[in-house]
């Protein structure tokens, strides 16, 4: 009886060392492993940031010249076309002074042509005799005088019809009339702002972006603004090389492609074109975030050096590439996978 129970304590024995020497069960085989080719786990995130429609051009128009303030033609919140007349200033002294130079230019020419004519008949003298040659020098030295005053003359009467021309101040672009400051009857010197002018014909949308996205903004082609008003298709013009602290965003201009009421504000959208993944499905493996791939029926972790906890990560793999997505947390790095038939 008693070797019966040796006997039997010895296969026990036996058969619990067996079982300790056996290799562990990896976590693969464990129910819960499930994989998805990388083209059907792959996502396109939308991106967003604030931005705002605004003017290309805010001008402050200022007098150019002293005057006193005939008339104005548009208000505060009216709009005016490019060239459209906003202030006349009184333009009765510009109009005496381009006279005066007129005056002057007529006179010079008539000099001119004197001291021309009297030059003809000197040189005419000096061949027969009766006409020194320093005479003759000094008739030439006389119609160069007369056409220096003459060229002087004529630049002072340029000026003055510039000058002239000045008293009407004219729209530079097609604007809506932020601010009026021009008064009937007031006398303004040269310098003093009359008009602040908003360009409504040629805005752009301002947004502030987070230095992360920049690379998929400019790489993706659908980008929009959306506000109140609905939404405009964009075109990036530019990204500024400054980053803004401490928020690290930098600022991008994009060129509205139908009309956008400038001021409005709203969101800057665009879908990164870039394939990633969900955040759901990334692991932190020695202190790196990344995810795990089956290769020849291995797991592999892929880490990700860009990728951010809670945020779904840019990924570059090939489209059949078995992504796995469930059970990840519990992989190693080469454990053996046993794939489903």
């Amino acid at each position: 009886m008693t070797h019966r129970l040796l006997v039997a304590l010895w296969v026990c024995l036996s058969s619990v060392g067996a079982i300790a020497q056996q290799p562990p069960s990896n976590a693969a085989s464990a129910p819960g492993i499930k994989t998805q080719p990388f083209e059907q786990v792959a996502l396109h995130p939308q991106r967003e940031a604030p931005a705002t429609v605004v003017p290309r051009n805010e001008a402050r128009l200022a007098a150019e010249v002293p005057g006193r303030v005939v008339r104005w033609t548009v208000d505060t919140g009216g709009t005016v076309r490019r060239g459209a007349l906003l202030v006349e200033l009184d333009a009765t002294d510009h109009r005496l002074a381009r006279d005066r130079a007129a005056a002057a230019v007529q006179a010079s020419q008539a000099r001119l042509k004197l001291a021309q004519q009297q030059l003809q008949r000197a040189r005419e003298l000096v061949d027969e005799g009766f006409f020194s040659r320093e005479a003759l020098n000094a008739r030439e030295t006389e119609v160069q005088l007369v056409r220096t005053e003459l060229a002087a003359n004529r630049a002072q009467l340029a000026s003055a019809r510039n000058a002239l021309a000045k008293t009407r101040i004219t729209a530079p672009f097609d604007a809506s009339v932020s601010e009026r400051l021009a008064q009937t009857g007031e006398f303004v010197a040269a310098g003093a702002p009359l008009y602040v002018l908003t360009q409504t014909d040629a805005a752009e949308v301002s947004a502030q972006v987070a230095l992360a996205d920049v690379a998929s903004l400019r790489a993706s082609e659908q980008l929009e603004f959306v506000g109140s008003e609905g939404s405009v298709p964009l075109k990036l013009l530019r990204v500024a090389s400054t980053v803004s602290q401490p928020a690290r965003t930098v600022e991008v201009r994009l060129a509205p492609q139908a009309a956008a009421v400038v001021g409005s504000a709203g969101q800057l959208r665009w879908r990164d074109p870039r394939p990633h993944l969900p955040a759901a499905l990334l692991v932190q493996r020695e202190r790196r975030l990344g995810v795990f791939v089956v290769e020849a029926e291995k797991a592999k972790f892929v880490p990700l050096p860009d990728a951010q906890e809670g945020r779904a990560a840019s990924v570059s793999l090939p489209a059949q590439a078995q992504v796995v997505v469930s059970g990840q947390a519990a992989l190693r790095d080469g454990q053996a996978v046993a794939v489903p038939r």
